[in-house]
């Protein structure tokens, strides 16, 4: 390798390469760019660059195509895969077609950098391609948070390790660990789904390890239990942290060495299942209180996955919306309805302590209960309108409106919004005083002259 590190980019939009190619090499990073991919690919024949920094969505040869084409030609570089598509199925994609790295458009240049030198001094890891068919996880995100999921889903992919999901209610525990087992070697096989909290704990053993007929009373029949249905499969345990002690020793047995008997059973029975638990709780806790086994905890703690709650990628929750209408619509055979300005900017202040899952029963039930396809303010629930100021202060909620403009590239702030602070300030001013605008120009620490020039300024005369 030549002193200072080289990199290809590669993009057709003539603004990243510029962009790429100012911002590298002013971190002594020698660049070259081009525009296609099948330039590319010619020139590897010759040369070898250090890394390959590629775009995903290019006329022509496209980005998971130069990944494939490396991977026969020059395996042992690096490629990292930049898109302003974020979903969960490019990053899926670009791991298993090889990328070293997942990098989600916008970017900044200092992490592209970081990126750039960590995968140059590192050896790279091959994931192996796969051509099957795979059936979608429904996940929508782009902010930041969730891309850090997407990278996990995408990095265990070939892994059939055991996981911990951790999140608050709401949050799609149960939706991400989907996606894990639709990207897994196991995909093939079953997907068992059980909630430790709806089963009564007299009934969760046998739920768990099936029982044979007469194992207790109104066991009429043998029972197939949920680790043999997912024999080859995954069993994803959701509010594993509602487990009883009883049910945690024999879950760490099967755990342990692949075996457990049915309840009245005598004979043992062997499974092999990767097992996905989730819990909203602090297991930590639990296991400092006595309440979780700490041996147990350890097995199943192998990878941590938190999921971020949605006042953490506020960013996502036009597109949930969007995302939440349509399947709505299709479900209860209603038109498609869609979120306002006002509306769309509201939803970006409230708290949403029900996260993603109090964000879709709201559009459900604005689906069934607006009379017109634009939702506006005047057709939210009371519950909802009153959310906004509960136990929030006005400059939290500014504060939350600032973020997401900038989240949005958004500019000239000020300029905007303090024509807007001005003109509520005065309305609500004019309201309390019934027009009177001495009392109200005292009120709000102003001449009486200033704040009739303000009134025609704003156009609040008209």
């Amino acid at each position: 390798m030549a002193d200072n590190i080289l990199v290809w980019v590669v993009d057709d939009d003539e603004s990243i390469r510029w962009v790429l190619e100012k911002g590298l090499s002013e971190h002594n990073i020698d660049v070259e760019v081009f525009e296609s991919a099948h330039k590319v690919v010619l020139k590897l024949e010759l040369e070898n660059p250090d890394l390959i920094l590629t775009d995903i969505k290019m006329p022509g040869t496209s980005g998971i195509d130069l990944l494939d084409q490396v991977q026969n030609l020059r395996p042992e570089i690096p490629v990292i895969i930049m898109t302003a598509h974020s979903d969960l199925e490019s990053a899926v994609e670009s791991y298993e077609h090889g990328a070293w790295e997942y990098l989600p458009k916008p970017f900044d240049i200092d992490e592209a950098v970081k990126m750039i030198k960590r995968a140059t001094l590192l050896p790279s890891q091959q994931l192996d391609s796969e051509n099957e068919n795979e059936t979608k996880a429904e996940i929508v995100g782009e902010a930041p948070a969730m891309q850090e999921v997407f990278r996990a889903i995408g990095k265990l992919s070939n892994s059939n390790s055991t996981i911990l999901l951790v999140g608050e209610s709401g949050t799609g525990k149960e939706l991400v660990a989907k996606a894990l087992y639709q990207h897994s070697p196991r995909k093939d096989k079953p997907f068992i789904a059980l909630n430790m909290a709806d089963i009564p704990k007299e009934l969760l053993e046998a739920e768990l390890f099936g029982h044979e007929r007469g194992a207790f009373t109104g066991a009429d029949e043998k029972r197939i239990g949920r680790f043999e249905q997912a024999n080859g499969g995954t069993l994803f345990l959701d509010e594993i942290g509602d487990m009883q002690l009883e049910t945690q020793t024999r879950l760490l047995r099967v755990l342990s060495n692949g075996e457990f008997y049915r309840v009245g059973g005598r004979e043992p029975i062997r499974v092999d299942v990767r097992i996905i638990t989730a819990t909203h709780q602090n297991l930590d806790v639990h296991v400092k209180e006595g309440t979780f086994r700490e041996d147990l905890f350890h097995r199943l703690n192998v990878i941590k996955l938190t999921l971020p709650n949605l006042n953490e990628r506020r960013e996502d929750i036009p597109e949930l919306a969007k995302h939440f209408f349509r399947l709505s619509s299709e479900e209860l055979g209603e038109e498609r309805k869609y979120l306002s300005q006002e509306v769309e900017d509201y939803f970006l202040s409230l708290p949403w302590p029900g996260n993603v899952r109090q964000l879709e029963n709201t559009c459900r039930w604005l689906t069934v209960m607006s009379p017109t396809r634009e939702i506006r303010l005047e057709d939210l629930s009371d519950d909802l309108m009153s959310e906004e100021t509960n136990g929030t202060e006005w400059t939290d909620l500014l504060n939350l409106w600032v973020e997401n403009s900038l989240a949005k590239g958004e500019n000239n702030l000020l300029e905007k919004t303090l024509p807007d602070f001005e003109k509520t300030m005065i309305k609500a001013t004019l309201r309390k005083t019934k027009g009177k605008k001495k009392e109200a120009a005292n009120i709000l620490g102003w001449g009486r002259n200033t704040l009739t020039r303000k009134i025609k300024e704003l156009g609040l005369d008209k």
